[in-house]
């Protein structure tokens, strides 16, 4: 019922359907947006076949061709030539409950003022919803990249995880795939690195929003994707907003038992991610991405044990406080209106608990993150890697080790949870 409605009243409005498979009744959906993807997406899709055949019956692959009205020549072609691909059919895919959406032709594109990969993804999981088995189960919608390759336990662990979860959404295990030169292979070490050293110190400040956002590596359950209103159309970190919104609402828990591999590839689709700053590197050197100062963690970590120790404090003694632990951090405050925004969190949310959750839906991964760059901007600038990592190394418990592809050995196998 509660999917029924959000159709209704929610779901993108716009000339696209679903072409390919005719069945419903699934038990999931992987929704894959695909912008010129015609070299990567088979492989992807080929991935996901390896999967076994009662799994593979039990989830839609939808894949979402699109583009917007001001895309390049290049990319428009390479469009038509995907869904001439899919319209004919891959034996090797037969496996695949295999469909996919036309958001290229002419009339059907996005547009170019908001159209985007946000705008991809929530077609796509939008018109999903309604080849789904709403009436007997909780269906998953998952999210994959169509240059991301799976493993052969991708959907069986995603349907184990959410058999025994409480949690409405899941961020899943990755790890990039080799770079196809030396050079590029130490720059996308660099990055995952730097992705993963933030999320680890997130944790030991005990955020919790220490997860990380990676668009082809998260999923949920449909009540939750409709309960917090669908997928955000942003041209950028749709991911982030999405994941921080489940977050706040029917939480994200890390899954554990397979890894998905995304690409290593530059890009200058979008104005930040993966793709665009391994391009900046690349043009740059890998000094370009510098890492955050672990006391912007300890920072951070003192805040936010700080608010939870002393909920019934007011917010001119917090304020104080929070000075002492660093005048960065109460400018930072006064900066986002701490003192007004304490008190009303006061009246409107009576009890502890529901105080501190409503804490952390106003100081959410975002301010978190805007914090850590205050302090970066300020008292703690970035530091090269090794300095970074051997005080959150030390701070964790975790054995010390040196070297760029040392430390993410060491952070996949913690994170991972393999």
């Amino acid at each position: 019922m509660i999917i029924g409605s959000y159709l209704k009243s929610r779901a993108v409005s716009g000339p696209w359907r679903i072409e390919g498979c005719t069945e419903g009744g699934f038990g999931g959906a992987v929704v894959i947006p695909a912008l010129a993807e015609s070299a990567t997406l088979f492989a992807t899709l080929s991935s996901l076949a390896c999967n076994p055949p009662e799994m593979c019956n039990c989830f839609l692959v939808l894949v979402v061709v699109n583009q917007r009205t001001d895309a390049p020549p290049a990319d428009k072609a390479d469009n038509l030539a995907t869904l001439k691909l899919l319209a004919a059919g891959d034996p090797q895919l037969s496996r695949l409950k295999l469909a996919w959406v036309n958001a290229a032709s002419p009339g059907l594109e996005m547009p170019a003022k908001g159209g985007g990969v946000g705008l991809a993804r929530r077609i796509g999981l939008d018109l999903a919803l309604s080849r789904l088995d709403g009436l007997n189960n909780d269906p998953l919608l998952v999210c994959l990249d169509a240059d991301t390759l799976v493993r052969p336990d991708y959907l069986s662990t995603l349907v184990r995880h959410f058999g025994q979860s409480a949690c409405g959404a899941a961020v899943i295990p990755f790890q990039h795939q080799c770079g196809p030169s030396p050079e590029s292979e130490r720059i996308i070490m660099r990055y995952e690195l730097f992705l993963r050293g933030y999320v680890f110190g997130l944790a030991l400040a005990g955020s919790p929003y220490a997860f990380h956002s990676v668009g082809s590596a998260m999923a949920c359950r449909a009540s939750a994707y409709v309960k917090i209103g669908g997928m955000n159309s942003r041209s950028a970190g749709e991911d982030f907003y999405f994941l921080q919104q489940l977050a706040r609402t029917v939480g994200v828990e890390q899954l554990a038992g397979t890894v998905v591999h995304p690409s290593p590839r530059a890009s200058h689709r979008v104005p930040f991610g993966t793709g665009r700053s391994v391009s900046r590197m690349l043009a740059n050197g890998e000094r370009e991405q510098r890492f955050y100062h672990p006391a912007c963690f300890r920072v951070l970590g003192a805040w936010l044990t700080l608010v939870a120790d002393q909920l019934d404090a007011d917010a001119f003694s917090l304020r104080i406080q929070a000075r002492e632990i660093s005048p960065c951090l109460g400018e930072y405050l006064d900066l986002n209106c701490f003192e007004e925004i304490w008190e009303k969190l006061r009246r409107n949310n009576p009890g502890r608990e529901a105080l501190l959750k409503a804490f952390h839906g106003w100081f959410d991964g975002l301010k978190s993150m805007k914090l850590i760059h205050h302090l970066s901007a300020g008292p703690f600038p970035r530091c090269e890697p090794d300095s970074a990592l051997a005080e959150l190394f030390e701070w964790g418990g975790t054995a010390l080790v040196s070297g760029i592809e040392n430390q993410l050995k060491a952070l996949r196998d913690l994170q991972n949870g393999e």
